[in-house]
């Protein structure tokens, strides 16, 4: 088998594999709603989490781990559809119950969970815990996070540190009881089978851990403490801890009757006489026969070299060739502070013209920096202006080929001053640009009519926060052919997005919550109008006024139902086709002529 080649089945998987778990309620928390559950003699490991607050998340977790015990003790089936059957079993009771008690209302939990047996993993997951594969040194995530920010995580978008570290890591697109589910139901629950031999070693962990703990540092302690697992599962919690602790730790660690012995054998190797003698050996360049190295020798090798050095360099004309090679040398090194002499002495051209700088920064007012207005004047296509945290004033306006990001996710903020209407960013007619990580709300005698306006354009979308907006958070409009990605649109009084017009645009992986909840006048979380065609593709739906989505025609109820997800709503409260539009929805505005380049 290749070296990190996880597909190719393994013999000799051992029996009884040693596992060890921990729980911990975290340094923040009063109540752990993290469940574990552990039965090595029948291969059954799984970490559940709790959502919900109060005591909701954590009835969840329990009740979810006895329907999984329950179910995967009698193998009547194929681990795979076994593992299917019992967390639909499991989301079906949370569910009812939650129905039924006012007080357990909205719990949940997400959940990972594995059945070894006969040389194989069998994983069930859904949520943003993980299952982690060990083996030969290495660490390999088997799960996918279901949420906004693991999804950028996996698809390489932000480094493992900047999901970490983001500030909407907890917001998850699926869980175990908040809606009903069918065992094989498209975008619930992810399976895997992977191979496990005697040498491996699974590590099942919720979010406490993930988010606190790096997978190398995690790896390094479980191959610390080999043959002792519940030493290897202390030492995380405890670093987890030790990171400050900020929600539930749990973590389930399956070793391979073989992985100690394996471990302890590779760090043996790793540090034998061969390996000092080759880092010896590559120090120097010279080897001694049988393996060892010849400092001596090396010491020779460089005298001498010196001295042919010393009688090349001997001669008038390779002395003043050596001092002009160095002359120009310190130049070039030294030509971005000698440029402003050159320019004062006539000799501009001298060092060429400075480089143009790939990021232009951008503050609030009082930081010193150029307001982000400014900063996008400036940019050229190509260029990234990048928004340190704090607040800015709109309206901004977006520009061709240019990136406006915020240095920090939801770090900058923007408004609008009081009596101003406009959208707060507006991309009109602009091509190959790029706005992520900024914060949109609305402020206390400055409301917002629109968050977001896109329109005949081709925008990049990300990560993007609009709470408080009357009309929409966003609005497309024209033949708008943007992309709107894991971006959280929440609490807006009038429609979360509006697609209008011939749009075209993409909305994927987005998290449209709580909006158009205004009693005399609800509206939707996605309202489609007119010819718009935008593609709705996993994105969460749910708790705004009207309904999930508006469509302009019943025959898009299916397609926009079937690709999203809407809590417990059924289908026919999920999606409707829209009403007449009301006379108080302002039409699109034209596009604005393209800005003199």
């Amino acid at each position: 088998m290749r070296a990190g080649d996880w597909s190719t089945p393994l013999p000799n998987a051992p029996r009884a594999p040693l596992a060890a778990s921990g729980s911990d309620p975290g340094r923040e928390r009063e109540n752990n709603e993290d469940r574990v559950l552990v039965d090595a003699e029948r291969g059954i490991y799984a970490v559940i989490d709790g959502v919900g607050g109060e005591s909701g998340g954590e009835v969840a977790a329990e009740m979810a781990r006895e329907v999984l015990y329950g179910r995967l003790s009698r193998r009547t089936t194929d681990a795979t559809r076994l593992i299917r059957e019992a967390i639909a079993l499991a989301n079906k009771q949370i569910y009812e119950r939650a129905q039924a008690e006012p007080g357990l209302a909205g719990m949940s939990c997400v959940l990972t969970v594995a059945v070894v047996d006969d040389g194989q993993a069998t994983i069930g997951h859904v949520g943003d815990s993980r299952l982690y594969l060990i083996r030969g040194g290495r660490i390999q995530k088997v799960t996918r996070d279901h949420s906004p920010v693991g999804a950028r995580e996996d698809a390489g978008e932000i480094s493992e540190a900047e999901a970490m570290r983001h500030p909407r890591r907890n917001e998850i697109f699926r869980d175990v009881g908040s809606a009903p589910h069918e065992p094989d139901e498209e975008g619930f629950i992810e399976t895997h089978q992977i191979p496990f031999d005697g040498e491996s070693a699974l590590l099942l962990c919720s979010d406490g851990l993930s988010d606190l703990v790096t997978a190398a540092q995690i790896l390094e302690r479980v191959e610390a403490s080999p043959g002792d697992p519940q030493r290897a599962v202390r030492e995380l919690i405890a670093a987890a801890n030790d990171a400050g602790g900020k929600d539930n730790i749990s973590v389930v660690l399956v070793e391979g009757a073989g992985f100690a012995a394996r471990v302890r054998e590779r760090r043996k190797a790793g540090f034998g006489e061969d390996t000092v003698a080759g880092l010896r050996s590559a120090a120097t360049g010279r080897t001694a026969p049988g393996g060892t190295t010849s400092l001596r020798g090396a010491g020779h090798a460089r005298q001498s070299a010196l001295e042919r050095l010393g009688e090349i360099l001997g001669s008038r004309t390779a002395i003043a060739l050596y001092l002009l090679a160095v002359a120009a040398v310190a130049l070039w090194a030294f030509r971005a502070p000698l440029r402003p002499l050159a320019a004062r002495a006539g000799l501009a051209g001298l060092f060429g013209a400075p480089p143009a700088p790939k990021v232009l920064r951008a503050g609030p007012p009082g930081s010193g920096l150029p307001d982000l207005g400014e900063a996008l004047k400036r940019a050229a296509p190509g260029q990234t202006v990048e928004a340190a945290p704090g607040e800015y004033l709109g309206p901004i306006e977006l520009q061709d080929g240019v990136s406006l990001v915020s240095q920090r996710p939801r770090g900058a903020v923007l408004h609008l001053p009081v009596g101003v209407a406009d959208p707060v960013v507006a991309g009109e007619d602009v091509h190959d640009a790029r706005f992520a990580g900024f914060r949109i709300a609305g402020v206390s005698g400055a409301p917002l009519a629109i968050g977001l306006r896109l329109a005949d354009s081709t925008i990049e979308v990300d990560d993007v926060e609009i709470a408080g907006a009357e009309t929409a958070g966003i609005e497309i409009a024209g033949a708008d052919r943007s992309v709107v990605r894991y971006c959280y649109v929440h609490d807006n009084p009038g429609s979360g997005v509006l697609v209008r017009d011939q749009a075209a645009s993409q909305l994927r992986n987005d998290l449209i919550l709580r909006n158009g909840n205004v009693r005399e006048s609800p509206r939707p979380g996605v309202e489609i109008r007119d010819a718009a065609r935008p593609q709705l593709v996993d994105n969460r739906i749910e708790g705004n006024g009207a309904a999930g989505v508006w469509v302009p025609a019943a025959d898009r109820v299916d397609e926009a139902f079937g690709l999203n997800r809407f809590g417990n709503l059924p289908r026919d409260k999920a999606v409707k086709v829209a009403p007449p539009a009301p006379a108080a929805t302002p039409a699109a505005a034209p596009a604005r002529p393209r800005r003199p380049r």
